[in-house]
């Protein structure tokens, strides 16, 4: 009983440093919308008008501020405002920017053979990237990408 009169505090308090510690997350970084559908208020709460409605899952986005269950966020496009960050992933996702189509290819080279075409605006899970190139996987499809051309690759 003794044991037990100790235990739930000492749980509380863990529990509430975690959180603290989510909240204390360095910006800005990477995430992904996790959701087929994600409201982007103009401030941190269900209480303020909805701007924006995002309608793609996988999505990246950059989180710039974060606030009590909250997270002001960049999309590609340039377009700020505040998510709920139960909502977002922190599962690297990239989307495909640029003119004219990015090829993908099968190493991480120029002349490296050609497995698919990606138009601006795909997006997919975002892997490592080095030396110029990103692992990038689209509907189950894995390739390099040039990294200058996938938006949410490199330092936030």
């Amino acid at each position: 009983m003794v044991r037990t009169a100790i235990l739930i505090p000492l749980c509380l308090v863990l529990a509430a440093c975690g959180s603290a510690a989510a909240q204390q997350r360095e910006v800005p970084y990477w995430a992904s919308i996790n959701t087929t559908e994600l409201n982007m208020r103009v401030g941190p709460s269900t209480e303020y008008r909805i701007q924006w409605v995002f309608k793609r899952e996988g999505l990246p986005v950059k989180v710039l501020r974060l606030k009590d269950g909250w997270r002001y966020i960049e999309d590609p496009v340039g377009d700020q405002g505040w998510v709920a960050a139960r909502m977002l992933s922190t599962e690297r996702g990239g989307v495909v920017t640029g003119e004219g189509l990015a090829p993908m290819r099968a190493a991480p080279a120029d002349n490296s053979s050609l497995k698919w075409n990606l138009e601006p605006g795909v997006v997919g899970t975002l892997g490592d990237c080095e030396a110029g190139w990103c692992v990038f996987s689209v509907e189950g499809r894995e390739g390099y990408v040039p990294e200058a051309r996938l938006w949410g690759a490199g330092t936030p």
